[in-house]
């Protein structure tokens, strides 16, 4: 089923909402770098927002907001106060409130990226969250772990594999991870990128572009159709903590 593509914003009901991607992948892999690239690139052409997760502080959030990216108001924090998955898979509604906050309150947007806590390779968003999935892997990680697979390798709508410039150093191959994560992904993109070459992240901003341009057409679907079951942990459930 196609996603909900308005959203009720006080006066205006049948306002279209903003494309919401997912941002995921294990600790340390680069994603909140991954987004500060992002919107460094398309601040200047699309009305950006994001929600970030962190199971007990906000240092996802105050990073972004330190690198000066984005207007403070539009990066908001969730404290999941859970494993991470639970917040963008299982019980999503601490995210969706922050993300309707930030287009009630900084709309109308064109991308919202809600930036997951740290998880490991079975890690999804709910496709209620998440309109498209970006799945972020690096090389200091070994490059071992895209033929491990799981869902983030496998059925995300795109893969990234970052710190391609730290490969020599770890011993690490990219055409290794790229052919391995490439065997697992049924024909979806993946790209191997350094945060610091701009050039190499140039694919990336592409891809975003392409994913919001389907989406305002009407015609974007995801890879991922979800989880088949809940995954329940008892744990607190997430609690939003907004902009500091």
């Amino acid at each position: 089923m196609p996603a909900d593509r308005t959203t009720t914003r006080g006066d205006r009901p049948d306002a279209p909402r903003a494309l919401r991607i997912g941002v995921g992948g294990p600790v340390g892999t680069g994603k909140s770098s991954l987004i500060a690239a992002l919107c460094r690139e398309l601040a200047g052409e699309i009305e950006l927002g994001v929600v970030t997760n962190d199971i007990y502080t906000d240092e996802d959030a105050r990073f972004l907001r330190s690198e000066g990216v984005l207007p403070v108001a539009r990066i908001e924090a969730v404290q999941t106060g859970c494993c991470p998955h639970t917040a963008i898979r299982d019980d999503i509604s601490a995210n969706l409130d922050a993300v309707e906050e930030l287009e009630r309150t900084q709309g109308p947007l064109g991308i919202v990226f809600v930036e997951s806590g740290g998880d490991n390779l079975t890690a999804a968003f709910s496709p209620a969250l998440a309109d498209t999935q970006i799945f972020v892997l690096d090389c200091a990680g070994g490059d071992d772990v895209p033929r491990k697979g799981g869902p983030g390798v496998a059925r995300s709508d795109l893969l990234v594999i970052n710190k391609v410039d730290l490969a020599p150093h770890v011993g690490a191959s990219v055409e290794v991870m790229v052919g391995d994560a490439t065997a697992q992904r049924d024909g979806r993109p993946v790209i191997a990128l350094s945060l610091r070459d701009r050039e190499l992240v140039s694919p990336l901003v592409n891809w975003v572009r392409a994913q919001l341009a389907s989406w305002r057409a009407g015609s974007l679907r995801s890879a991922d159709p979800g989880p088949p079951a809940p995954h329940v942990h008892h744990h607190g459930g997430p609690v939003h903590v907004g902009r500091t």
